[in-house]
This record gives structure tokens, C-alpha cells and sequence, in this order.
């Protein structure tokens, strides 16, 4: 019988390729669009990052989610760096989310506050898929807009306190193995991670909305 991390790696496949190729993200990587469109990527990432990280704290103690809480992981403050390096140093107050962020954030903190196995799905969409295919953007990122390497502007991509990111990625995967939760919950967090991915579909369809290149 396949493993809790492999069900969840096959189940989301779809969604996680649908993501990954939206016209929004091909046009970025492939340097159709300008930086302001990647600085305005950023600012959404802002509000998913905050829900995300804003709970993490309150579950720490809790059975299910609290193995899942790493500090290493946390990408709040690293975001905040590359929005003063993109948006200069008064970032917040022009911040402002995409309805498609607002409510991918909404589930994301509604799963924080009232289902910690709901959580995990949306937090393992985000920090591993930051860990593997975040490192792609990083580098284009780079390339395109002249980013120092792994400086101000793609600090969110560089997780300086995980040495060894395949190393990682393994523990986290024992971590999805061991979850307490019976076949039932397991089902219930396959779904949610299909509704993560969605969620995040639904985001680079908005800005792909907003940054539409000319035919």
C-alpha cells in the first residue's frame, strides 16, 4: 500500500502541473513580463504567508499540526525584505490583495483556527513546493531583473536555515507518514491539498487577468 506522502504527492498531481503552467507563471519565467508583475506576485504571497504563519504559533502544542511547525520554514520576514527591495520602504500602504488572495488566505487561517489537518494540507502546498519549484523562479528571477544571487528580491526563495533541502524534504515526508489521523482525516487532507492547489490556480488566473499580454 502506498504511503500517506506518496497518496498525497499523486492525488494533487494534476492540480500541482495545472499550477505550475498557468499562462501567468509561463509568461513571468519566461521574461514576457516586467518586474512589477513579479513584485505584485510577491505582495500576494504576503497575505497566504501571514495566514499561514500567524496560527502557527497556537499549533505548535497541537498533536496533529505541531511537528509540522518549523521556524525554518517561515517566509514572512524574507517576503518583507524583497517588498522594501521591490516596492521601496513604505510597501505597506500600498499592499493591497487580489480577491483571489483574499480568499485563498481566508481558508488558509479558517484552517488554522478551526482544523489543524486541514492546515497541513495548505502547508505542505506552499513550504515544499517553495523548496523545490520556488528555486526556479528564484534563479529566472535573478537572470531577469539583475537580483543580487540569493539577495534582497528573492530572499523568499532561500531557505538559509535548511542546509540540506533533499534531507528535508524526506523528514517532512516520515512527517505526512507519521500524521495522526485515521484513513478518513487522510482523505479529508488529500482533498484539501486539491483545494490548495485550486486556490492557487485561482491566484495566478487573477493576475494573469491583470497582467495580460497584448495578442
Amino acid at each position: 500500500m502506498d504511503s500517506f506522502s506518496t497518496l498525497i504527492r499523486t492525488a494533487s498531481h494534476e492540480q500541482h502541473v495545472e499550477a505550475e503552467t498557468s499562462t501567468f507563471m509561463s509568461d513571468l519565467l519566461g521574461g514576457r513580463l516586467g518586474v512589477d508583475a513579479y513584485a505584485r506576485y510577491t505582495e500576494q504571497l504576503w497575505f497566504v504567508y501571514e495566514a499561514l504563519e500567524a496560527g502557527a504559533g497556537r499549533l505548535a502544542p497541537d498533536p496533529v499540526a505541531g511537528p509540522f511547525i518549523r521556524p525554518e520554514l517561515f517566509r514572512l520576514a524574507a517576503l518583507e525584505r524583497d517588498l522594501a527591495h521591490l516596492r521601496g520602504p513604505g510597501w505597506r500602504t500600498g499592499l493591497s490583495a487580489l480577491p483571489a488572495t483574499e480568499a485563498y488566505a481566508a481558508r488558509v487561517r479558517e484552517c488554522a483556527e478551526e482544523w489543524p489537518a486541514g492546515y497541513i494540507a495548505h502547508h505542505y502546498t506552499r513550504y515544499l513546493g517553495d523548496l523545490s519549484g520556488g528555486q526556479i523562479i528564484r534563479d529566472r528571477a535573478e537572470r531577469a531583473w539583475g537580483f543580487e544571487r540569493k539577495g534582497d528580491g528573492v530572499r523568499f526563495y532561500v531557505f538559509e536555515e535548511i542546509g540540506n533541502p533533499a534531507a528535508f524534504k524526506r523528514g517532512y515526508r516520515e512527517l505526512l507518514d507519521g500524521v495522526h489521523a485515521d484513513d478518513l482525516e487522510k482523505q479529508r487532507i488529500i482533498s484539501e491539498c486539491k483545494r490548495a492547489f485550486a486556490l492557487n490556480t485561482a491566484l495566478f488566473l487573477a493576475l494573469g487577468e491583470e497582467f495580460r499580454l497584448s495578442a
